[in-house]
């Protein structure tokens, strides 16, 4: 069976992945842009209540449960009526709860842990991967009583670490989380030396640039690394092989064309 699947809704293509068929979900394309959370959860689970948050590049973590859901009568109106409370990561408690993330570049995680039915929607870019989003999420999923063997992972389409050009400074403040704590170097030539660390590694998220100054930066490649460390194993994690950057017809791309558009990911807890 394929990892990734294309789906149709109207004409318009969305993506799901194979470790989450236990949930509806899906990593939807540019072209369901004008479509809000509040719409889009009647392709997944019509009865779900919608969960979204204002993301702000950062490593906060939200329980569904304690916000608002928001109204799938009118999106328009829920979203002027109610303010979004501002954070990068949402996870459920409860059965039918939609959580979503929004991205043009950035990495979209959807997570589930077949064991108890929960899931969580992350936005991870440089700042949040930096910030170990991710693990912070885990660590809430696993308060909340799920177990590391139980979680899958699917990371969405994002831009692609050949394409994305950051200065070293960037690529060696997100480097440095995917070695054991306290491994990296440190100090006032910490960047050259935390690059060179990572250039050993067997499969890094970072890569030379010729442009003096800068590197090229794969997030997901981090984040996958990331989870490692908390001893998730390969098969528990999907990576989809769409670059936003270099797939223009199905993706918008802020480094691209410098606009606010987005894609959304989300998922439905069981």
């Amino acid at each position: 069976m394929e990892t990734w699947q294309w789906q149709s809704e109207q004409g318009s293509a969305y993506l799901t992945c194979s470790l989450l068929k236990d949930w509806a979900h899906g990593f939807f394309t540019q072209h369901f842009w004008s479509r809000p959370p509040e719409e889009l959860v009647q392709i997944l689970h019509p009865d779900a209540a919608v969960y979204r948050v204002k993301q702000v590049h950062g490593n906060r973590v939200l329980n569904a449960s304690e916000l608002p859901a928001l109204s799938r009568r009118s999106p328009e109106a829920a979203s002027a009526e109610i303010p979004l409370a501002e954070a990068d990561g949402l996870f459920t408690t409860a059965e039918k709860q939609a959580v979503w993330a929004c991205t043009a570049d950035c990495t979209p995680l959807l997570i589930g842990d077949v064991s108890t039915g929960q899931v969580a929607a992350v936005h991870a870019g440089w700042r949040g991967t930096a910030a170990q989003i991710v693990p912070k999420t885990i660590a809430h999923l696993q308060e909340q009583g799920s177990q590391i063997q139980d979680l899958r992972i699917a990371m969405g389409p994002a831009i692609a670490g050949e394409v994305y050009q950051v200065s070293t400074a960037v690529a060696a403040e997100v480097g440095k989380t995917v070695f054991p704590d306290g491994a990296a170097a440190e100090g006032p030539e910490a960047v050259d030396q935390i690059l060179v660390q990572l250039q050993q590694l067997p499969d890094s998220p970072v890569m030379d640039d010729p442009q003096p100054g800068k590197a090229r930066l794969d997030v997901r490649k981090a984040n996958y690394l990331q989870m490692m460390k908390l001893g998730i194993e390969p098969d528990q994690v999907a990576i989809a092989p769409y670059c936003t950057y270099q797939n223009p017809d199905l993706f918008f791309s802020y480094r691209r064309i410098q606009q606010k558009k987005v894609q959304w990911s989300g998922i439905v807890s069981r």
